[in-house]
């Protein structure tokens, strides 16, 4: 009965392996992790070279752990046996906080402060100096502030990354919006913060720049119809339900038009072709884009205002508008501080940096 017994086991395991092995070869291929929101590796290519120097069988591994069979299915089971049986207080450096899937930002990093400033300071000398313009600075807090040190987990020092920037723009005026927010503001699964929580945030930001504020009664929400499932929801591989994301709609805003320098074309301030995009969030000024420039022609005066911004800027400038006749966004991720001067004139313009700390903590991908 025993040798029955280890005669299936053996028979069940070899015929797993050599069905994994035909799905690995002969499978299906996927070219995106939609959950991951990354490509995956695909076959490498069989030459005589590769296979002698071994470049092939390295990048076999790689291709072969991206399309293992089930491998999203696979992922969740380890991340669940991790998180709950281990006991481990993060997966893939997420952890769950209330509720919330939040990045583990840990430690500090000067260098990364240093790159930044850096960056700001030869912005500000080449373009702002000589401006006449007023400049302001905002840091926006990544859910880590509010979550991290009440669950348990390591944070960066946040108060060091403040102060670093108070004292290194000293042309710039802070404006600290620490206590406009709590963890609520910020959607559970994603990494950005919530429009319809902003208003109080919009409000200390519109009062620094000397505009007028926007109001609960000047917007209404709007839920989209599909289901928002954030960055961390795949990164974590752990069973999270989705949410629902809203939109603050007004009438000035349907007048406003956004022109994308990048194409020619001109936009609305909800981008609803972006509904089928891999990630929601993208509704908001059309996703990642390196110049923007909304028109407003219901506003009040006729001052602009020129935003140096990473994706949270998306979400919150829409409810810094009503004053302004123009307000031009600028991501110098994706286009370098030499050529602005091609595009735009620096003239009294109001000016905001408005970055987050998940942004200034990995510098680099500013140009």
């Amino acid at each position: 009965m025993n040798q029955k017994i280890r005669s299936f086991g053996v028979i069940a395991i070899v015929t797993l392996w050599a069905l994994l092995t035909f799905f690995g070869w002969f499978g299906p291929k996927q070219e995106m992790s939609e959950a991951e929101r990354r490509p995956l590796k695909q076959m490498p290519e069989i030459t005589l070279e590769t296979l002698l120097n071994g470049k092939f069988m390295s990048e076999f591994e790689d291709y072969s752990l991206d399309q293992f069979p089930l491998r999203d299915s696979f992922r969740q089971v380890k991340s669940l046996f991790h998180y709950y049986v281990l006991g481990q207080k993060d997966n893939n450096d997420i952890y769950i906080a209330d509720g919330y899937a939040v990045k583990q930002e840990y430690p500090y990093n000067p260098e990364s402060v240093d790159h930044a400033l850096n960056r700001f300071s030869y912005l500000y000398e080449k373009y702002l100096a000589e401006s006449g313009s007023e400049i302001f600075m905002t840091i926006v807090p990544d859910k880590g502030y509010y979550l991290g040190q009440e669950s348990g987990h390591l944070t960066m020092d946040y108060d060091a990354m403040f102060a670093s920037f108070e004292q290194g723009m000293p042309w710039a005026e802070f404006v600290d919006i620490t206590d406009t927010l709590s963890a609520e503001d910020y959607y559970r699964t994603d990494t950005h913060w919530r429009q319809e929580n902003l208003l109080d945030t919009a409000q200390k930001l519109c009062e620094a720049l000397g505009v007028a504020a926007p109001q609960a009664g000047d917007f209404t929400p709007a839920a989209l119809e599909r289901p928002f499932y954030g960055v961390y929801y795949g990164q974590a591989a752990l069973p999270m339900d989705p949410e629902t994301m809203y939109v603050m709609e007004s009438d000035l805003l349907k007048d406003c038009t956004v022109l994308d320098w990048e194409s020619g074309k001109n936009n609305a301030v909800y981008d609803m072709s972006k509904l089928e995009s891999r990630d929601l969030y993208d509704v908001f000024l059309s996703g990642s884009r390196s110049l923007l420039t909304i028109e407003n022609p219901n506003a009040s005066t006729d001052r602009e205002l020129i935003v140096f911004r990473d994706s949270f800027g998306s979400s919150i400038v829409p409810l810094l508008v009503q004053d302004y006749a123009r307000v031009t966004l600028v991501d110098i991720r994706y286009i370098q501080i030499d050529v602005l001067g091609r595009f735009l004139e620096f003239n009294g313009q109001d000016v905001l940096f408005l970055y987050s700390t998940l942004v200034l903590n990995n510098s680099s991908t500013i140009k």
